[in-house]
């Protein structure tokens, strides 16, 4: 059984599976997060939606570069989660299946490209106090003391 974190699922409303891999990047004493503008703004761990046919290292190493710039050496998932949550970007009422890795990021390759995202570095304390998510900032809080999530 996968935890859930998040708001509670609302009767009669249908929900679309939607997976994606985020990832936890460390370098430095630093935690990497992307700060996402739209449509308010918020602290992430960076990461997204695997596409259809894409494998999920792929979809990750795609989606921490477009929302910080950033190359990754992927590591080992460390866990999941799931969320039930409104997108409003896509209008859709989603079950988000959130599966956490462990990264290295190794090399700027320049500016995010996807539109309205910024890399932001961030000490560990404070990227537990800030982060938006309470799944994303479980996860960040056991990798820190050293558990693997479950």
């Amino acid at each position: 059984m996968i935890r859930r974190y998040g708001e509670p699922v609302k009767a009669g409303q249908k929900y679309r599976r939607r997976v994606g891999v985020y990832a936890i990047c460390l370098r430095e004493g630093r935690i990497l997060t992307t700060l996402q503008e739209a449509p308010t703004p918020e602290i992430q761990l960076p990461g997204g939606g695997i596409d259809p046919g894409e494998h999920p290292v792929a979809a990750l190493h795609r989606e921490v570069m477009e929302e910080t710039g950033w190359r990754i050496a992927a590591g080992r998932r460390v866990g999941a989660f799931r969320r039930f949550t409104y997108m409003p970007e896509y209008d859709m009422w989603a079950e988000k299946i959130c599966l956490i890795h462990l990264a290295r990021p190794t090399v700027c390759a320049g500016a995010p490209t996807e539109e309205g995202h910024h890399a932001l570095w961030l000490p560990p304390q404070e990227a537990l106090d800030v982060l938006a998510n309470e799944g994303d900032r479980d996860m960040l809080a056991q990798v820190l003391a050293g558990g693997i999530p479950r």
